[in-house]
């Protein structure tokens, strides 16, 4: 099953790769990676049938959906922009006359990304429904609220920063309103807490080690693709504005400005 599901997502980015290649534009990438992750889940849970339904069905819908609000909001932004989205710019400058190569590698690492994250949700839809706790419907509901939360606060953030973004008048400012307020990355906040939720219900089947995707979600997001990078960005693009906002807002942990 693995080993499927890994060759569809090796097809998804190479795809991908093609039509980046015509129209010069990488963040498509950001987009196929988020939708792999729900094509992962949804055909798991629909071929694999070891683990109790309630579990194959929370995750379906659950994690399915989170993925798939993800991918649109990420397609709704590669559309509207014009350019390139600058991260992917400056690869495509770094790597000169190899951008073709650089790029490829660069999509099959993306797609190797996807079975890595997709792991968890495949990994609780093959444990067998006989090695699950008599705990396994409260820590579900468990799951379930963490999930919850994190999708209303996910979708809320991306919705308010977009929705600044659409007013030419904002054009250089930086978005300190709603939840932006107190959390310089609320949506990635919300995307950590997002990840509790696979070890918590991992507790009732017997997988501890669950428990290292939030370690590596976070690793991911305060030290290498998320937020150095946008902290980088903003200060490029925002200069003092946005040196203003980084002295009163927390960083990540939501929390009251400072005066």
């Amino acid at each position: 099953m693995l080993l499927n599901l890994f060759v569809m997502n090796v097809f998804l980015m190479l795809c991908a790769w093609i039509w980046v290649t015509f129209n010069h534009r990488a963040g498509l990438v950001d987009v196929i990676w988020s939708f792999g992750i729900a094509l992962n889940v949804l055909i798991a849970a629909n071929v694999m049938n070891e683990a109790p339904t309630s579990v194959r069905i929370f995750l379906a819908i659950a994690s399915g959906l989170w993925f798939l609000r993800l991918a649109w909001h990420l397609f709704r932004r590669y559309i509207r922009e014009d350019a390139e989205d600058t991260r992917y710019a400056n690869m495509r400058r770094a790597m000169g006359d190899f951008q073709h190569l650089g790029f490829l590698l660069f999509f099959l690492f993306q797609a190797g990304l996807i079975s890595l994250f997709s792991y968890p949700m495949i990994k609780l839809l093959s444990i067998p429904a006989m090695q699950w706790s008599n705990s396994t419907e409260l820590l579900l509901m468990i799951s379930g609220l963490i999930m919850l939360v994190a999708f209303i606060g996910e979708a809320l953030a991306d919705h308010q920063l977009y929705q600044f973004k659409l007013n030419p008048n904002n054009r250089g400012k930086t978005m300190d309103q709603g939840l932006w307020k107190y959390s310089r990355h609320p949506n990635y906040f919300f995307e950590w807490i997002h990840w509790f939720a696979y070890p918590i219900l991992g507790i009732a089947a017997g997988t501890p080690w669950l428990w290292i995707y939030p370690v590596l979600m976070w690793l991911f997001l305060y030290y290498i693709t998320g937020i150095p990078f946008s902290e980088q960005q903003a200060l490029k693009n925002r200069g003092a504005n946005y040196k203003m906002y980084q002295q009163k807002t927390s960083m990540f942990l939501p929390w009251p400005p400072k005066k």
